[in-house]
């Protein structure tokens, strides 16, 4: 039989609009800017659109229109779960899988929508007898695998609040997270594999529970089987395999509890450049109906038991420590059958090998494959040669995110599929539902079935952990051009602003979003009278120059966006001092604690090149005590302290030995002004030497500047 048709996700909801609201829109544009004035009825009509339900009425979608502070659906009840669980009997019926994971090993696991159901029940049911309540923190150190997604669906059931941080992170940068958080249960692996290697996590454990003295349960995964991984560490403790092993009356009776539209359901990180990490609240509601909203409409992303997108396998590579894979996850929010990989995109550093994702995603039946815009880079720079692998003839969409993605690297992937497919490149896929899936009963319009072939789709996106979605993103009708994001999504209200707050077109300027947003913090957790809050997005217009009639703030996320003539946006680059390293962010005091711990570094200075159609580049300038040199030993020892106390990601590509660190007249490392200056603007537009308190060691920095300009940068000093 012929596979779906898969029309357009989007053309789907302009159709409802236009059948159950009476609204028709001649362009995009013109839909996009209706989402972005009345709030209230845009997000009313997600609401309606994906049948949500609540066992109690809502008094509007938009109740309160302010930053921060908005109130969405007041008086609804929600649990993420409910809309996970709503799932099971249909796509059970269709023989379809909810999880479907591979390893390094090669270890293949399916779950079930029923077995999800179970484990979850089986999993939610021990920790509510170990005390969990609404409310209580649960704190996770785990790896991509199908385990991780059981643990936080048992949680938020249950109306606790989940946090996860991935195991290649360090003891550190783990505690820096979870201390703040107060976490009243732990749940925890034994260890990971990566690049072909064990690495054993036990004594990591100890440590957290020792300095969490909080925590009053640990679940254990026996993940590698670690000698130490049967040792009890606190003296209430279980085992996962355990916890999610039964399967009784009350298991099958088992229901998620209804929640406040806004009650927390995760607390997720976002480094700004001064203090410890942000730890941000998200609620159920909001990053429900906003995972809906970008997940089906923009990510056309289907329920894969629906006839129009019948087999859909979603995969988009992550580790727990980057929100794509709270995304990855929201695709069972949907009915859609998840595809996730643990382990290291690139095989090993003895075997680099850029063919694995491609080679998982071939064997599975991928329909959309998503990953960061480096690792389509990697693969670009090894050579990889898709029509190797005719599996990928399965995949319809390619998902990048995490860091731009340069115009040749996007060209080189539509030129690999082009050559995957053939002379099938224009016909319609005649590939039938993945082995052992029933097929759909019924059909589609003939005329309406849209055409499967043709160039790859690129769905880029932008958004990130701060609000658990995306400001700009994909639109399968829209025209592609590589190198852009195609369009600013429903709902949001994002415009580029000049120094001076007025909107530019055609121009690089700061990201703003104009309108509140469902999924936007509820707040920062421990944060008194909303401080840290407002200073990471709403201190630079603070009244919105007048733009929201008074009515308060405008979010300023921290990117350069430029939005084209014809809708068309792109990403430059972080417009402050985060790191954003292969699309994990980090703050630049956490790089700095783990640095100037060492007694050798007396100060201390990073900042990201990240910027369109340039090499990632992170140099790490330090000054060192009077007769220690930067050889190779002291390379390798602030290599170390870095991969130790974060992780291997953030190690930079170049350490300088300088004199001097620039400062503020306050102290302030002067960290966007080099970052400028090493962008290639000039000083005197970059930095203000009279507020400086050493501006002569601007020169050193002047020169190393000239320096990458012309192609001659070292890492000497």
């Amino acid at each position: 039989m012929n596979a779906a048709p898969h029309l357009p996700q989007i053309t789907l909801y302009q159709r409802w609009l236009r059948e159950q609201r009476g609204l028709s829109f001649d362009s995009y544009d013109a839909l996009w800017r209706w989402s972005v004035t009345d709030l209230d009825a845009f997000w009313q009509s997600i609401w309606d659109y994906f049948d949500l339900r609540s066992p109690t009425p809502h008094s509007a979608a938009l109740a309160d229109n302010v930053m921060p502070g908005a109130r969405w659906f007041p008086g609804a009840q929600v649990n993420y779960v409910h809309q996970v669980f709503r799932h099971v009997d249909a796509a059970a019926a269709a023989g379809l899988p909810a999880l479907i994971s591979r390893n390094e090993r090669g270890a293949h696991r399916e779950l079930s929508w029923p077995e999800l159901r179970r484990q979850v029940a089986s999993l939610a049911l021990h920790l509510r007898e170990r005390g969990l309540q609404p409310g209580d923190r649960v704190a996770a150190y785990l790896p991509n695998v199908p385990e991780a997604m059981v643990a936080f669906l048992a949680v938020a059931s249950l109306g606790g609040v989940w946090s996860i941080c991935a195991p290649d992170m360090g003891t550190a940068a783990v505690l820096d997270r979870f201390r703040q958080i107060g976490p009243k249960m732990l749940i925890a692996c034994d260890g990971v594999t990566y690049g072909g290697r064990d690495f054993d996590r036990t004594g990591v454990v100890a440590e957290l529970c020792a300095q969490l003295p909080g925590v009053q349960h640990l679940v254990m995964l026996e993940n590698i089987g670690a000698p130490q991984s049967a040792i009890k560490i606190i003296a209430s403790q279980s085992t996962l395999a355990g916890a999610t092993a039964r399967n009784d009356a009350q298991t099958a009776a088992y229901e998620p509890v209804w929640l406040p539209f806004d009650h927390p359901l995760w607390i997720v990180y976002s480094s700004g450049t001064t203090g410890l990490p942000k730890p941000i609240v998200h609620g159920h509601g909001g990053t429900v109906i906003v995972a809906l909203a970008l997940k089906i409409l923009h990510n056309d992303v289907g329920c894969s038991y629906h006839p129009n997108s019948w087999g859909e396998r979603y995969h988009w590579y992550s580790s727990t420590g980057w929100v794509m894979w709270n995304a990855q996850m929201s695709g069972l929010l949907n009915g859609t059958t998840c595809c996730i990989y643990d382990g290291n995109p690139g095989g090993s550093k003895d075997r680099p090998d850029w063919t694995t994702l491609w080679r998982f995603g071939a064997d599975l039946g991928v329909t959309f494959f998503g990953a960061g815009a480096a690792f389509f880079t990697n693969c670009m720079k090894a050579g990889v040669d898709l029509s190797t692998l005719p599996g990928l003839k399965t995949v319809r969409a390619l998902g990048t995110t995490g860091s731009p993605l340069p115009a040749e690297v996007q060209n080189w992937g539509t030129q690999q599929f082009r050559k995957l497919r053939g002379d099938e490149r224009t016909g319609l896929s005649t590939a039938g539902p993945p082995q052992g899936a029933k097929a759909p009963t019924g059909g589609s319009d003939p005329h309406e079935m849209g055409e499967r072939g043709g160039d790859i789709w690129w769905c880029n996106i932008s958004g990130g952990t701060d609000f658990a979605g995306a400001f700009i993103g994909g639109n399968r009708e829209l025209p592609q051009v590589p190198g852009q994001m195609q369009c600013r999504l429903l709902g949001c209200s994002v415009e580029a602003w000049n120094e001076q707050g007025e909107p530019v077109q055609n121009e690089v300027g700061e990201l703003v979003c104009t309108q509140p947003i469902p999924s936007m913090p509820l707040y920062f957790w421990g944060d008194e009278g909303n401080r840290r809050y407002l200073s990471s997005y709403f201190d630079m217009y603070p009244d919105g120059h007048g733009r929201r009639g008074g009515r308060g703030p405008v979010w300023r996320h921290g990117d350069w966006l430029k939005i084209g003539p014809d809708g068309g946006c792109t990403i430059y680059g972080r417009s402050d001092a985060t790191i954003n390293r292969h699309g994990l962010r980090m703050g630049t005091s956490e790089l700095y604690s783990a640095v100037e711990a060492l007694p050798e570094v007396l100060d201390s200075m990073v900042v990201d090149l990240e910027y369109l159609g340039r090499e990632s580049y992170m140099p790490l300038f330090v000054v060192l005590r009077p007769g220690v040199v930067l050889d190779t030993p002291m390379r390798s020892r602030l290599n170390d302290a870095i991969r130790t106390a974060l992780s291997p990601r953030f190690i930079p590509n170049d350490i300088f030995q300088v004199d001097e660190i620039p400062r503020t007249l306050t102290g302030k490392k002067q960290e966007l002004p080099v970052k400028k200056l090493l962008l290639g603007q000039p000083i005197d537009k970059v930095v203000n030497k009279d507020a400086m308190a050493n501006p002569a060691c601007l020169d050193w920095y002047v020169a190393l500047a000239r320096q990458r300009a012309s192609g001659e940068a070292h890492s000497k000093s």
